[in-house]
């Protein structure tokens, strides 16, 4: 059974996720929050496997909320940012504050199930019609960081796989780019993941981008 809290300051939004999420076998709604503090404190006291997190809310917003949450929890809950708008820089933030993924608030009910399913099961969701606009739109603020020394580490190989990963190929697209079976591309992703010390692809897709091994508007 999959433990979710939501996060929204719209109790009409909470009660319609809510709602898709209670017809589910395996998922639990086992709290609501109207305000990032209150997320915080609920993520400290449930322990739920995962937050659907509103980036703008009263009190604390979502960034502030899921970083507060990842720090003090590594690994559980993970964080999946909703947002109203798919070139909302704030979500560029809430990546980088450990969010393992985010969704439009439109999002159709069976997206928003696997959605859930897919970051609870411990991967990251990054879609690519989203990340390839919002990526590279704010990846490219000032502030980036140094190339870090653990990606002299990887071999060419991995460096094309975290390229394309960046850019927001799946591994079924990189294999079939590569030319490799899709087996082979998940054995390089968690390889690049081990060798940069990354908890999932949404922090290898900002390392890419900040360190400039990818660049914004890239091919």
């Amino acid at each position: 059974m999959i433990r979710a809290v939501i996060a929204d300051d719209q109790e009409l939004v909470r009660t319609g996720f809510r709602v898709v999420l209670d017809a589910e076998e395996d998922v639990q709604v086992i709290g609501e929050a109207e305000n990032g503090e209150q997320a915080v404190t609920l993520a400290r006291r449930l322990e739920p496997d995962v937050v659907l997190m509103d980036l703008r809310m009263p009190v604390l917003d979502g960034i502030a909320a899921t970083r507060r949450i990842r720090e003090r929890a590594p690994e559980r809950p993970r964080v999946l940012v909703l947002t109203t708008f798919d070139l909302d820089e704030h979500v560029y933030d809430a990546l980088r504050a450990g969010a393992s993924g985010f969704l439009l608030k439109d999002v159709r009910a069976a997206q928003l199930v696997e959605a859930i399913r897919i970051v609870a099961a411990g991967d990251a969701l990054i879609a690519p019609s989203i990340t390839k606009r919002l990526v590279a739109e704010f990846a490219a603020r000032p502030g980036r960081l140094e190339r870090p020394a653990e990606l002299d580490e990887l071999t060419p190989r991995e460096l094309e796989v975290l390229q394309l990963v960046a850019r927001g190929l799946s591994n079924a697209e990189i294999a079939n780019r590569l030319v490799v079976g899709e087996a082979t591309i998940k054995t390089h992703v968690t390889r690049i993941l081990a060798k940069l010390g990354l908890r999932d692809r949404v922090q290898a897709v900002v390392v890419a981008y900040e360190s400039g091994l990818v660049t914004p508007g890239s091919a």
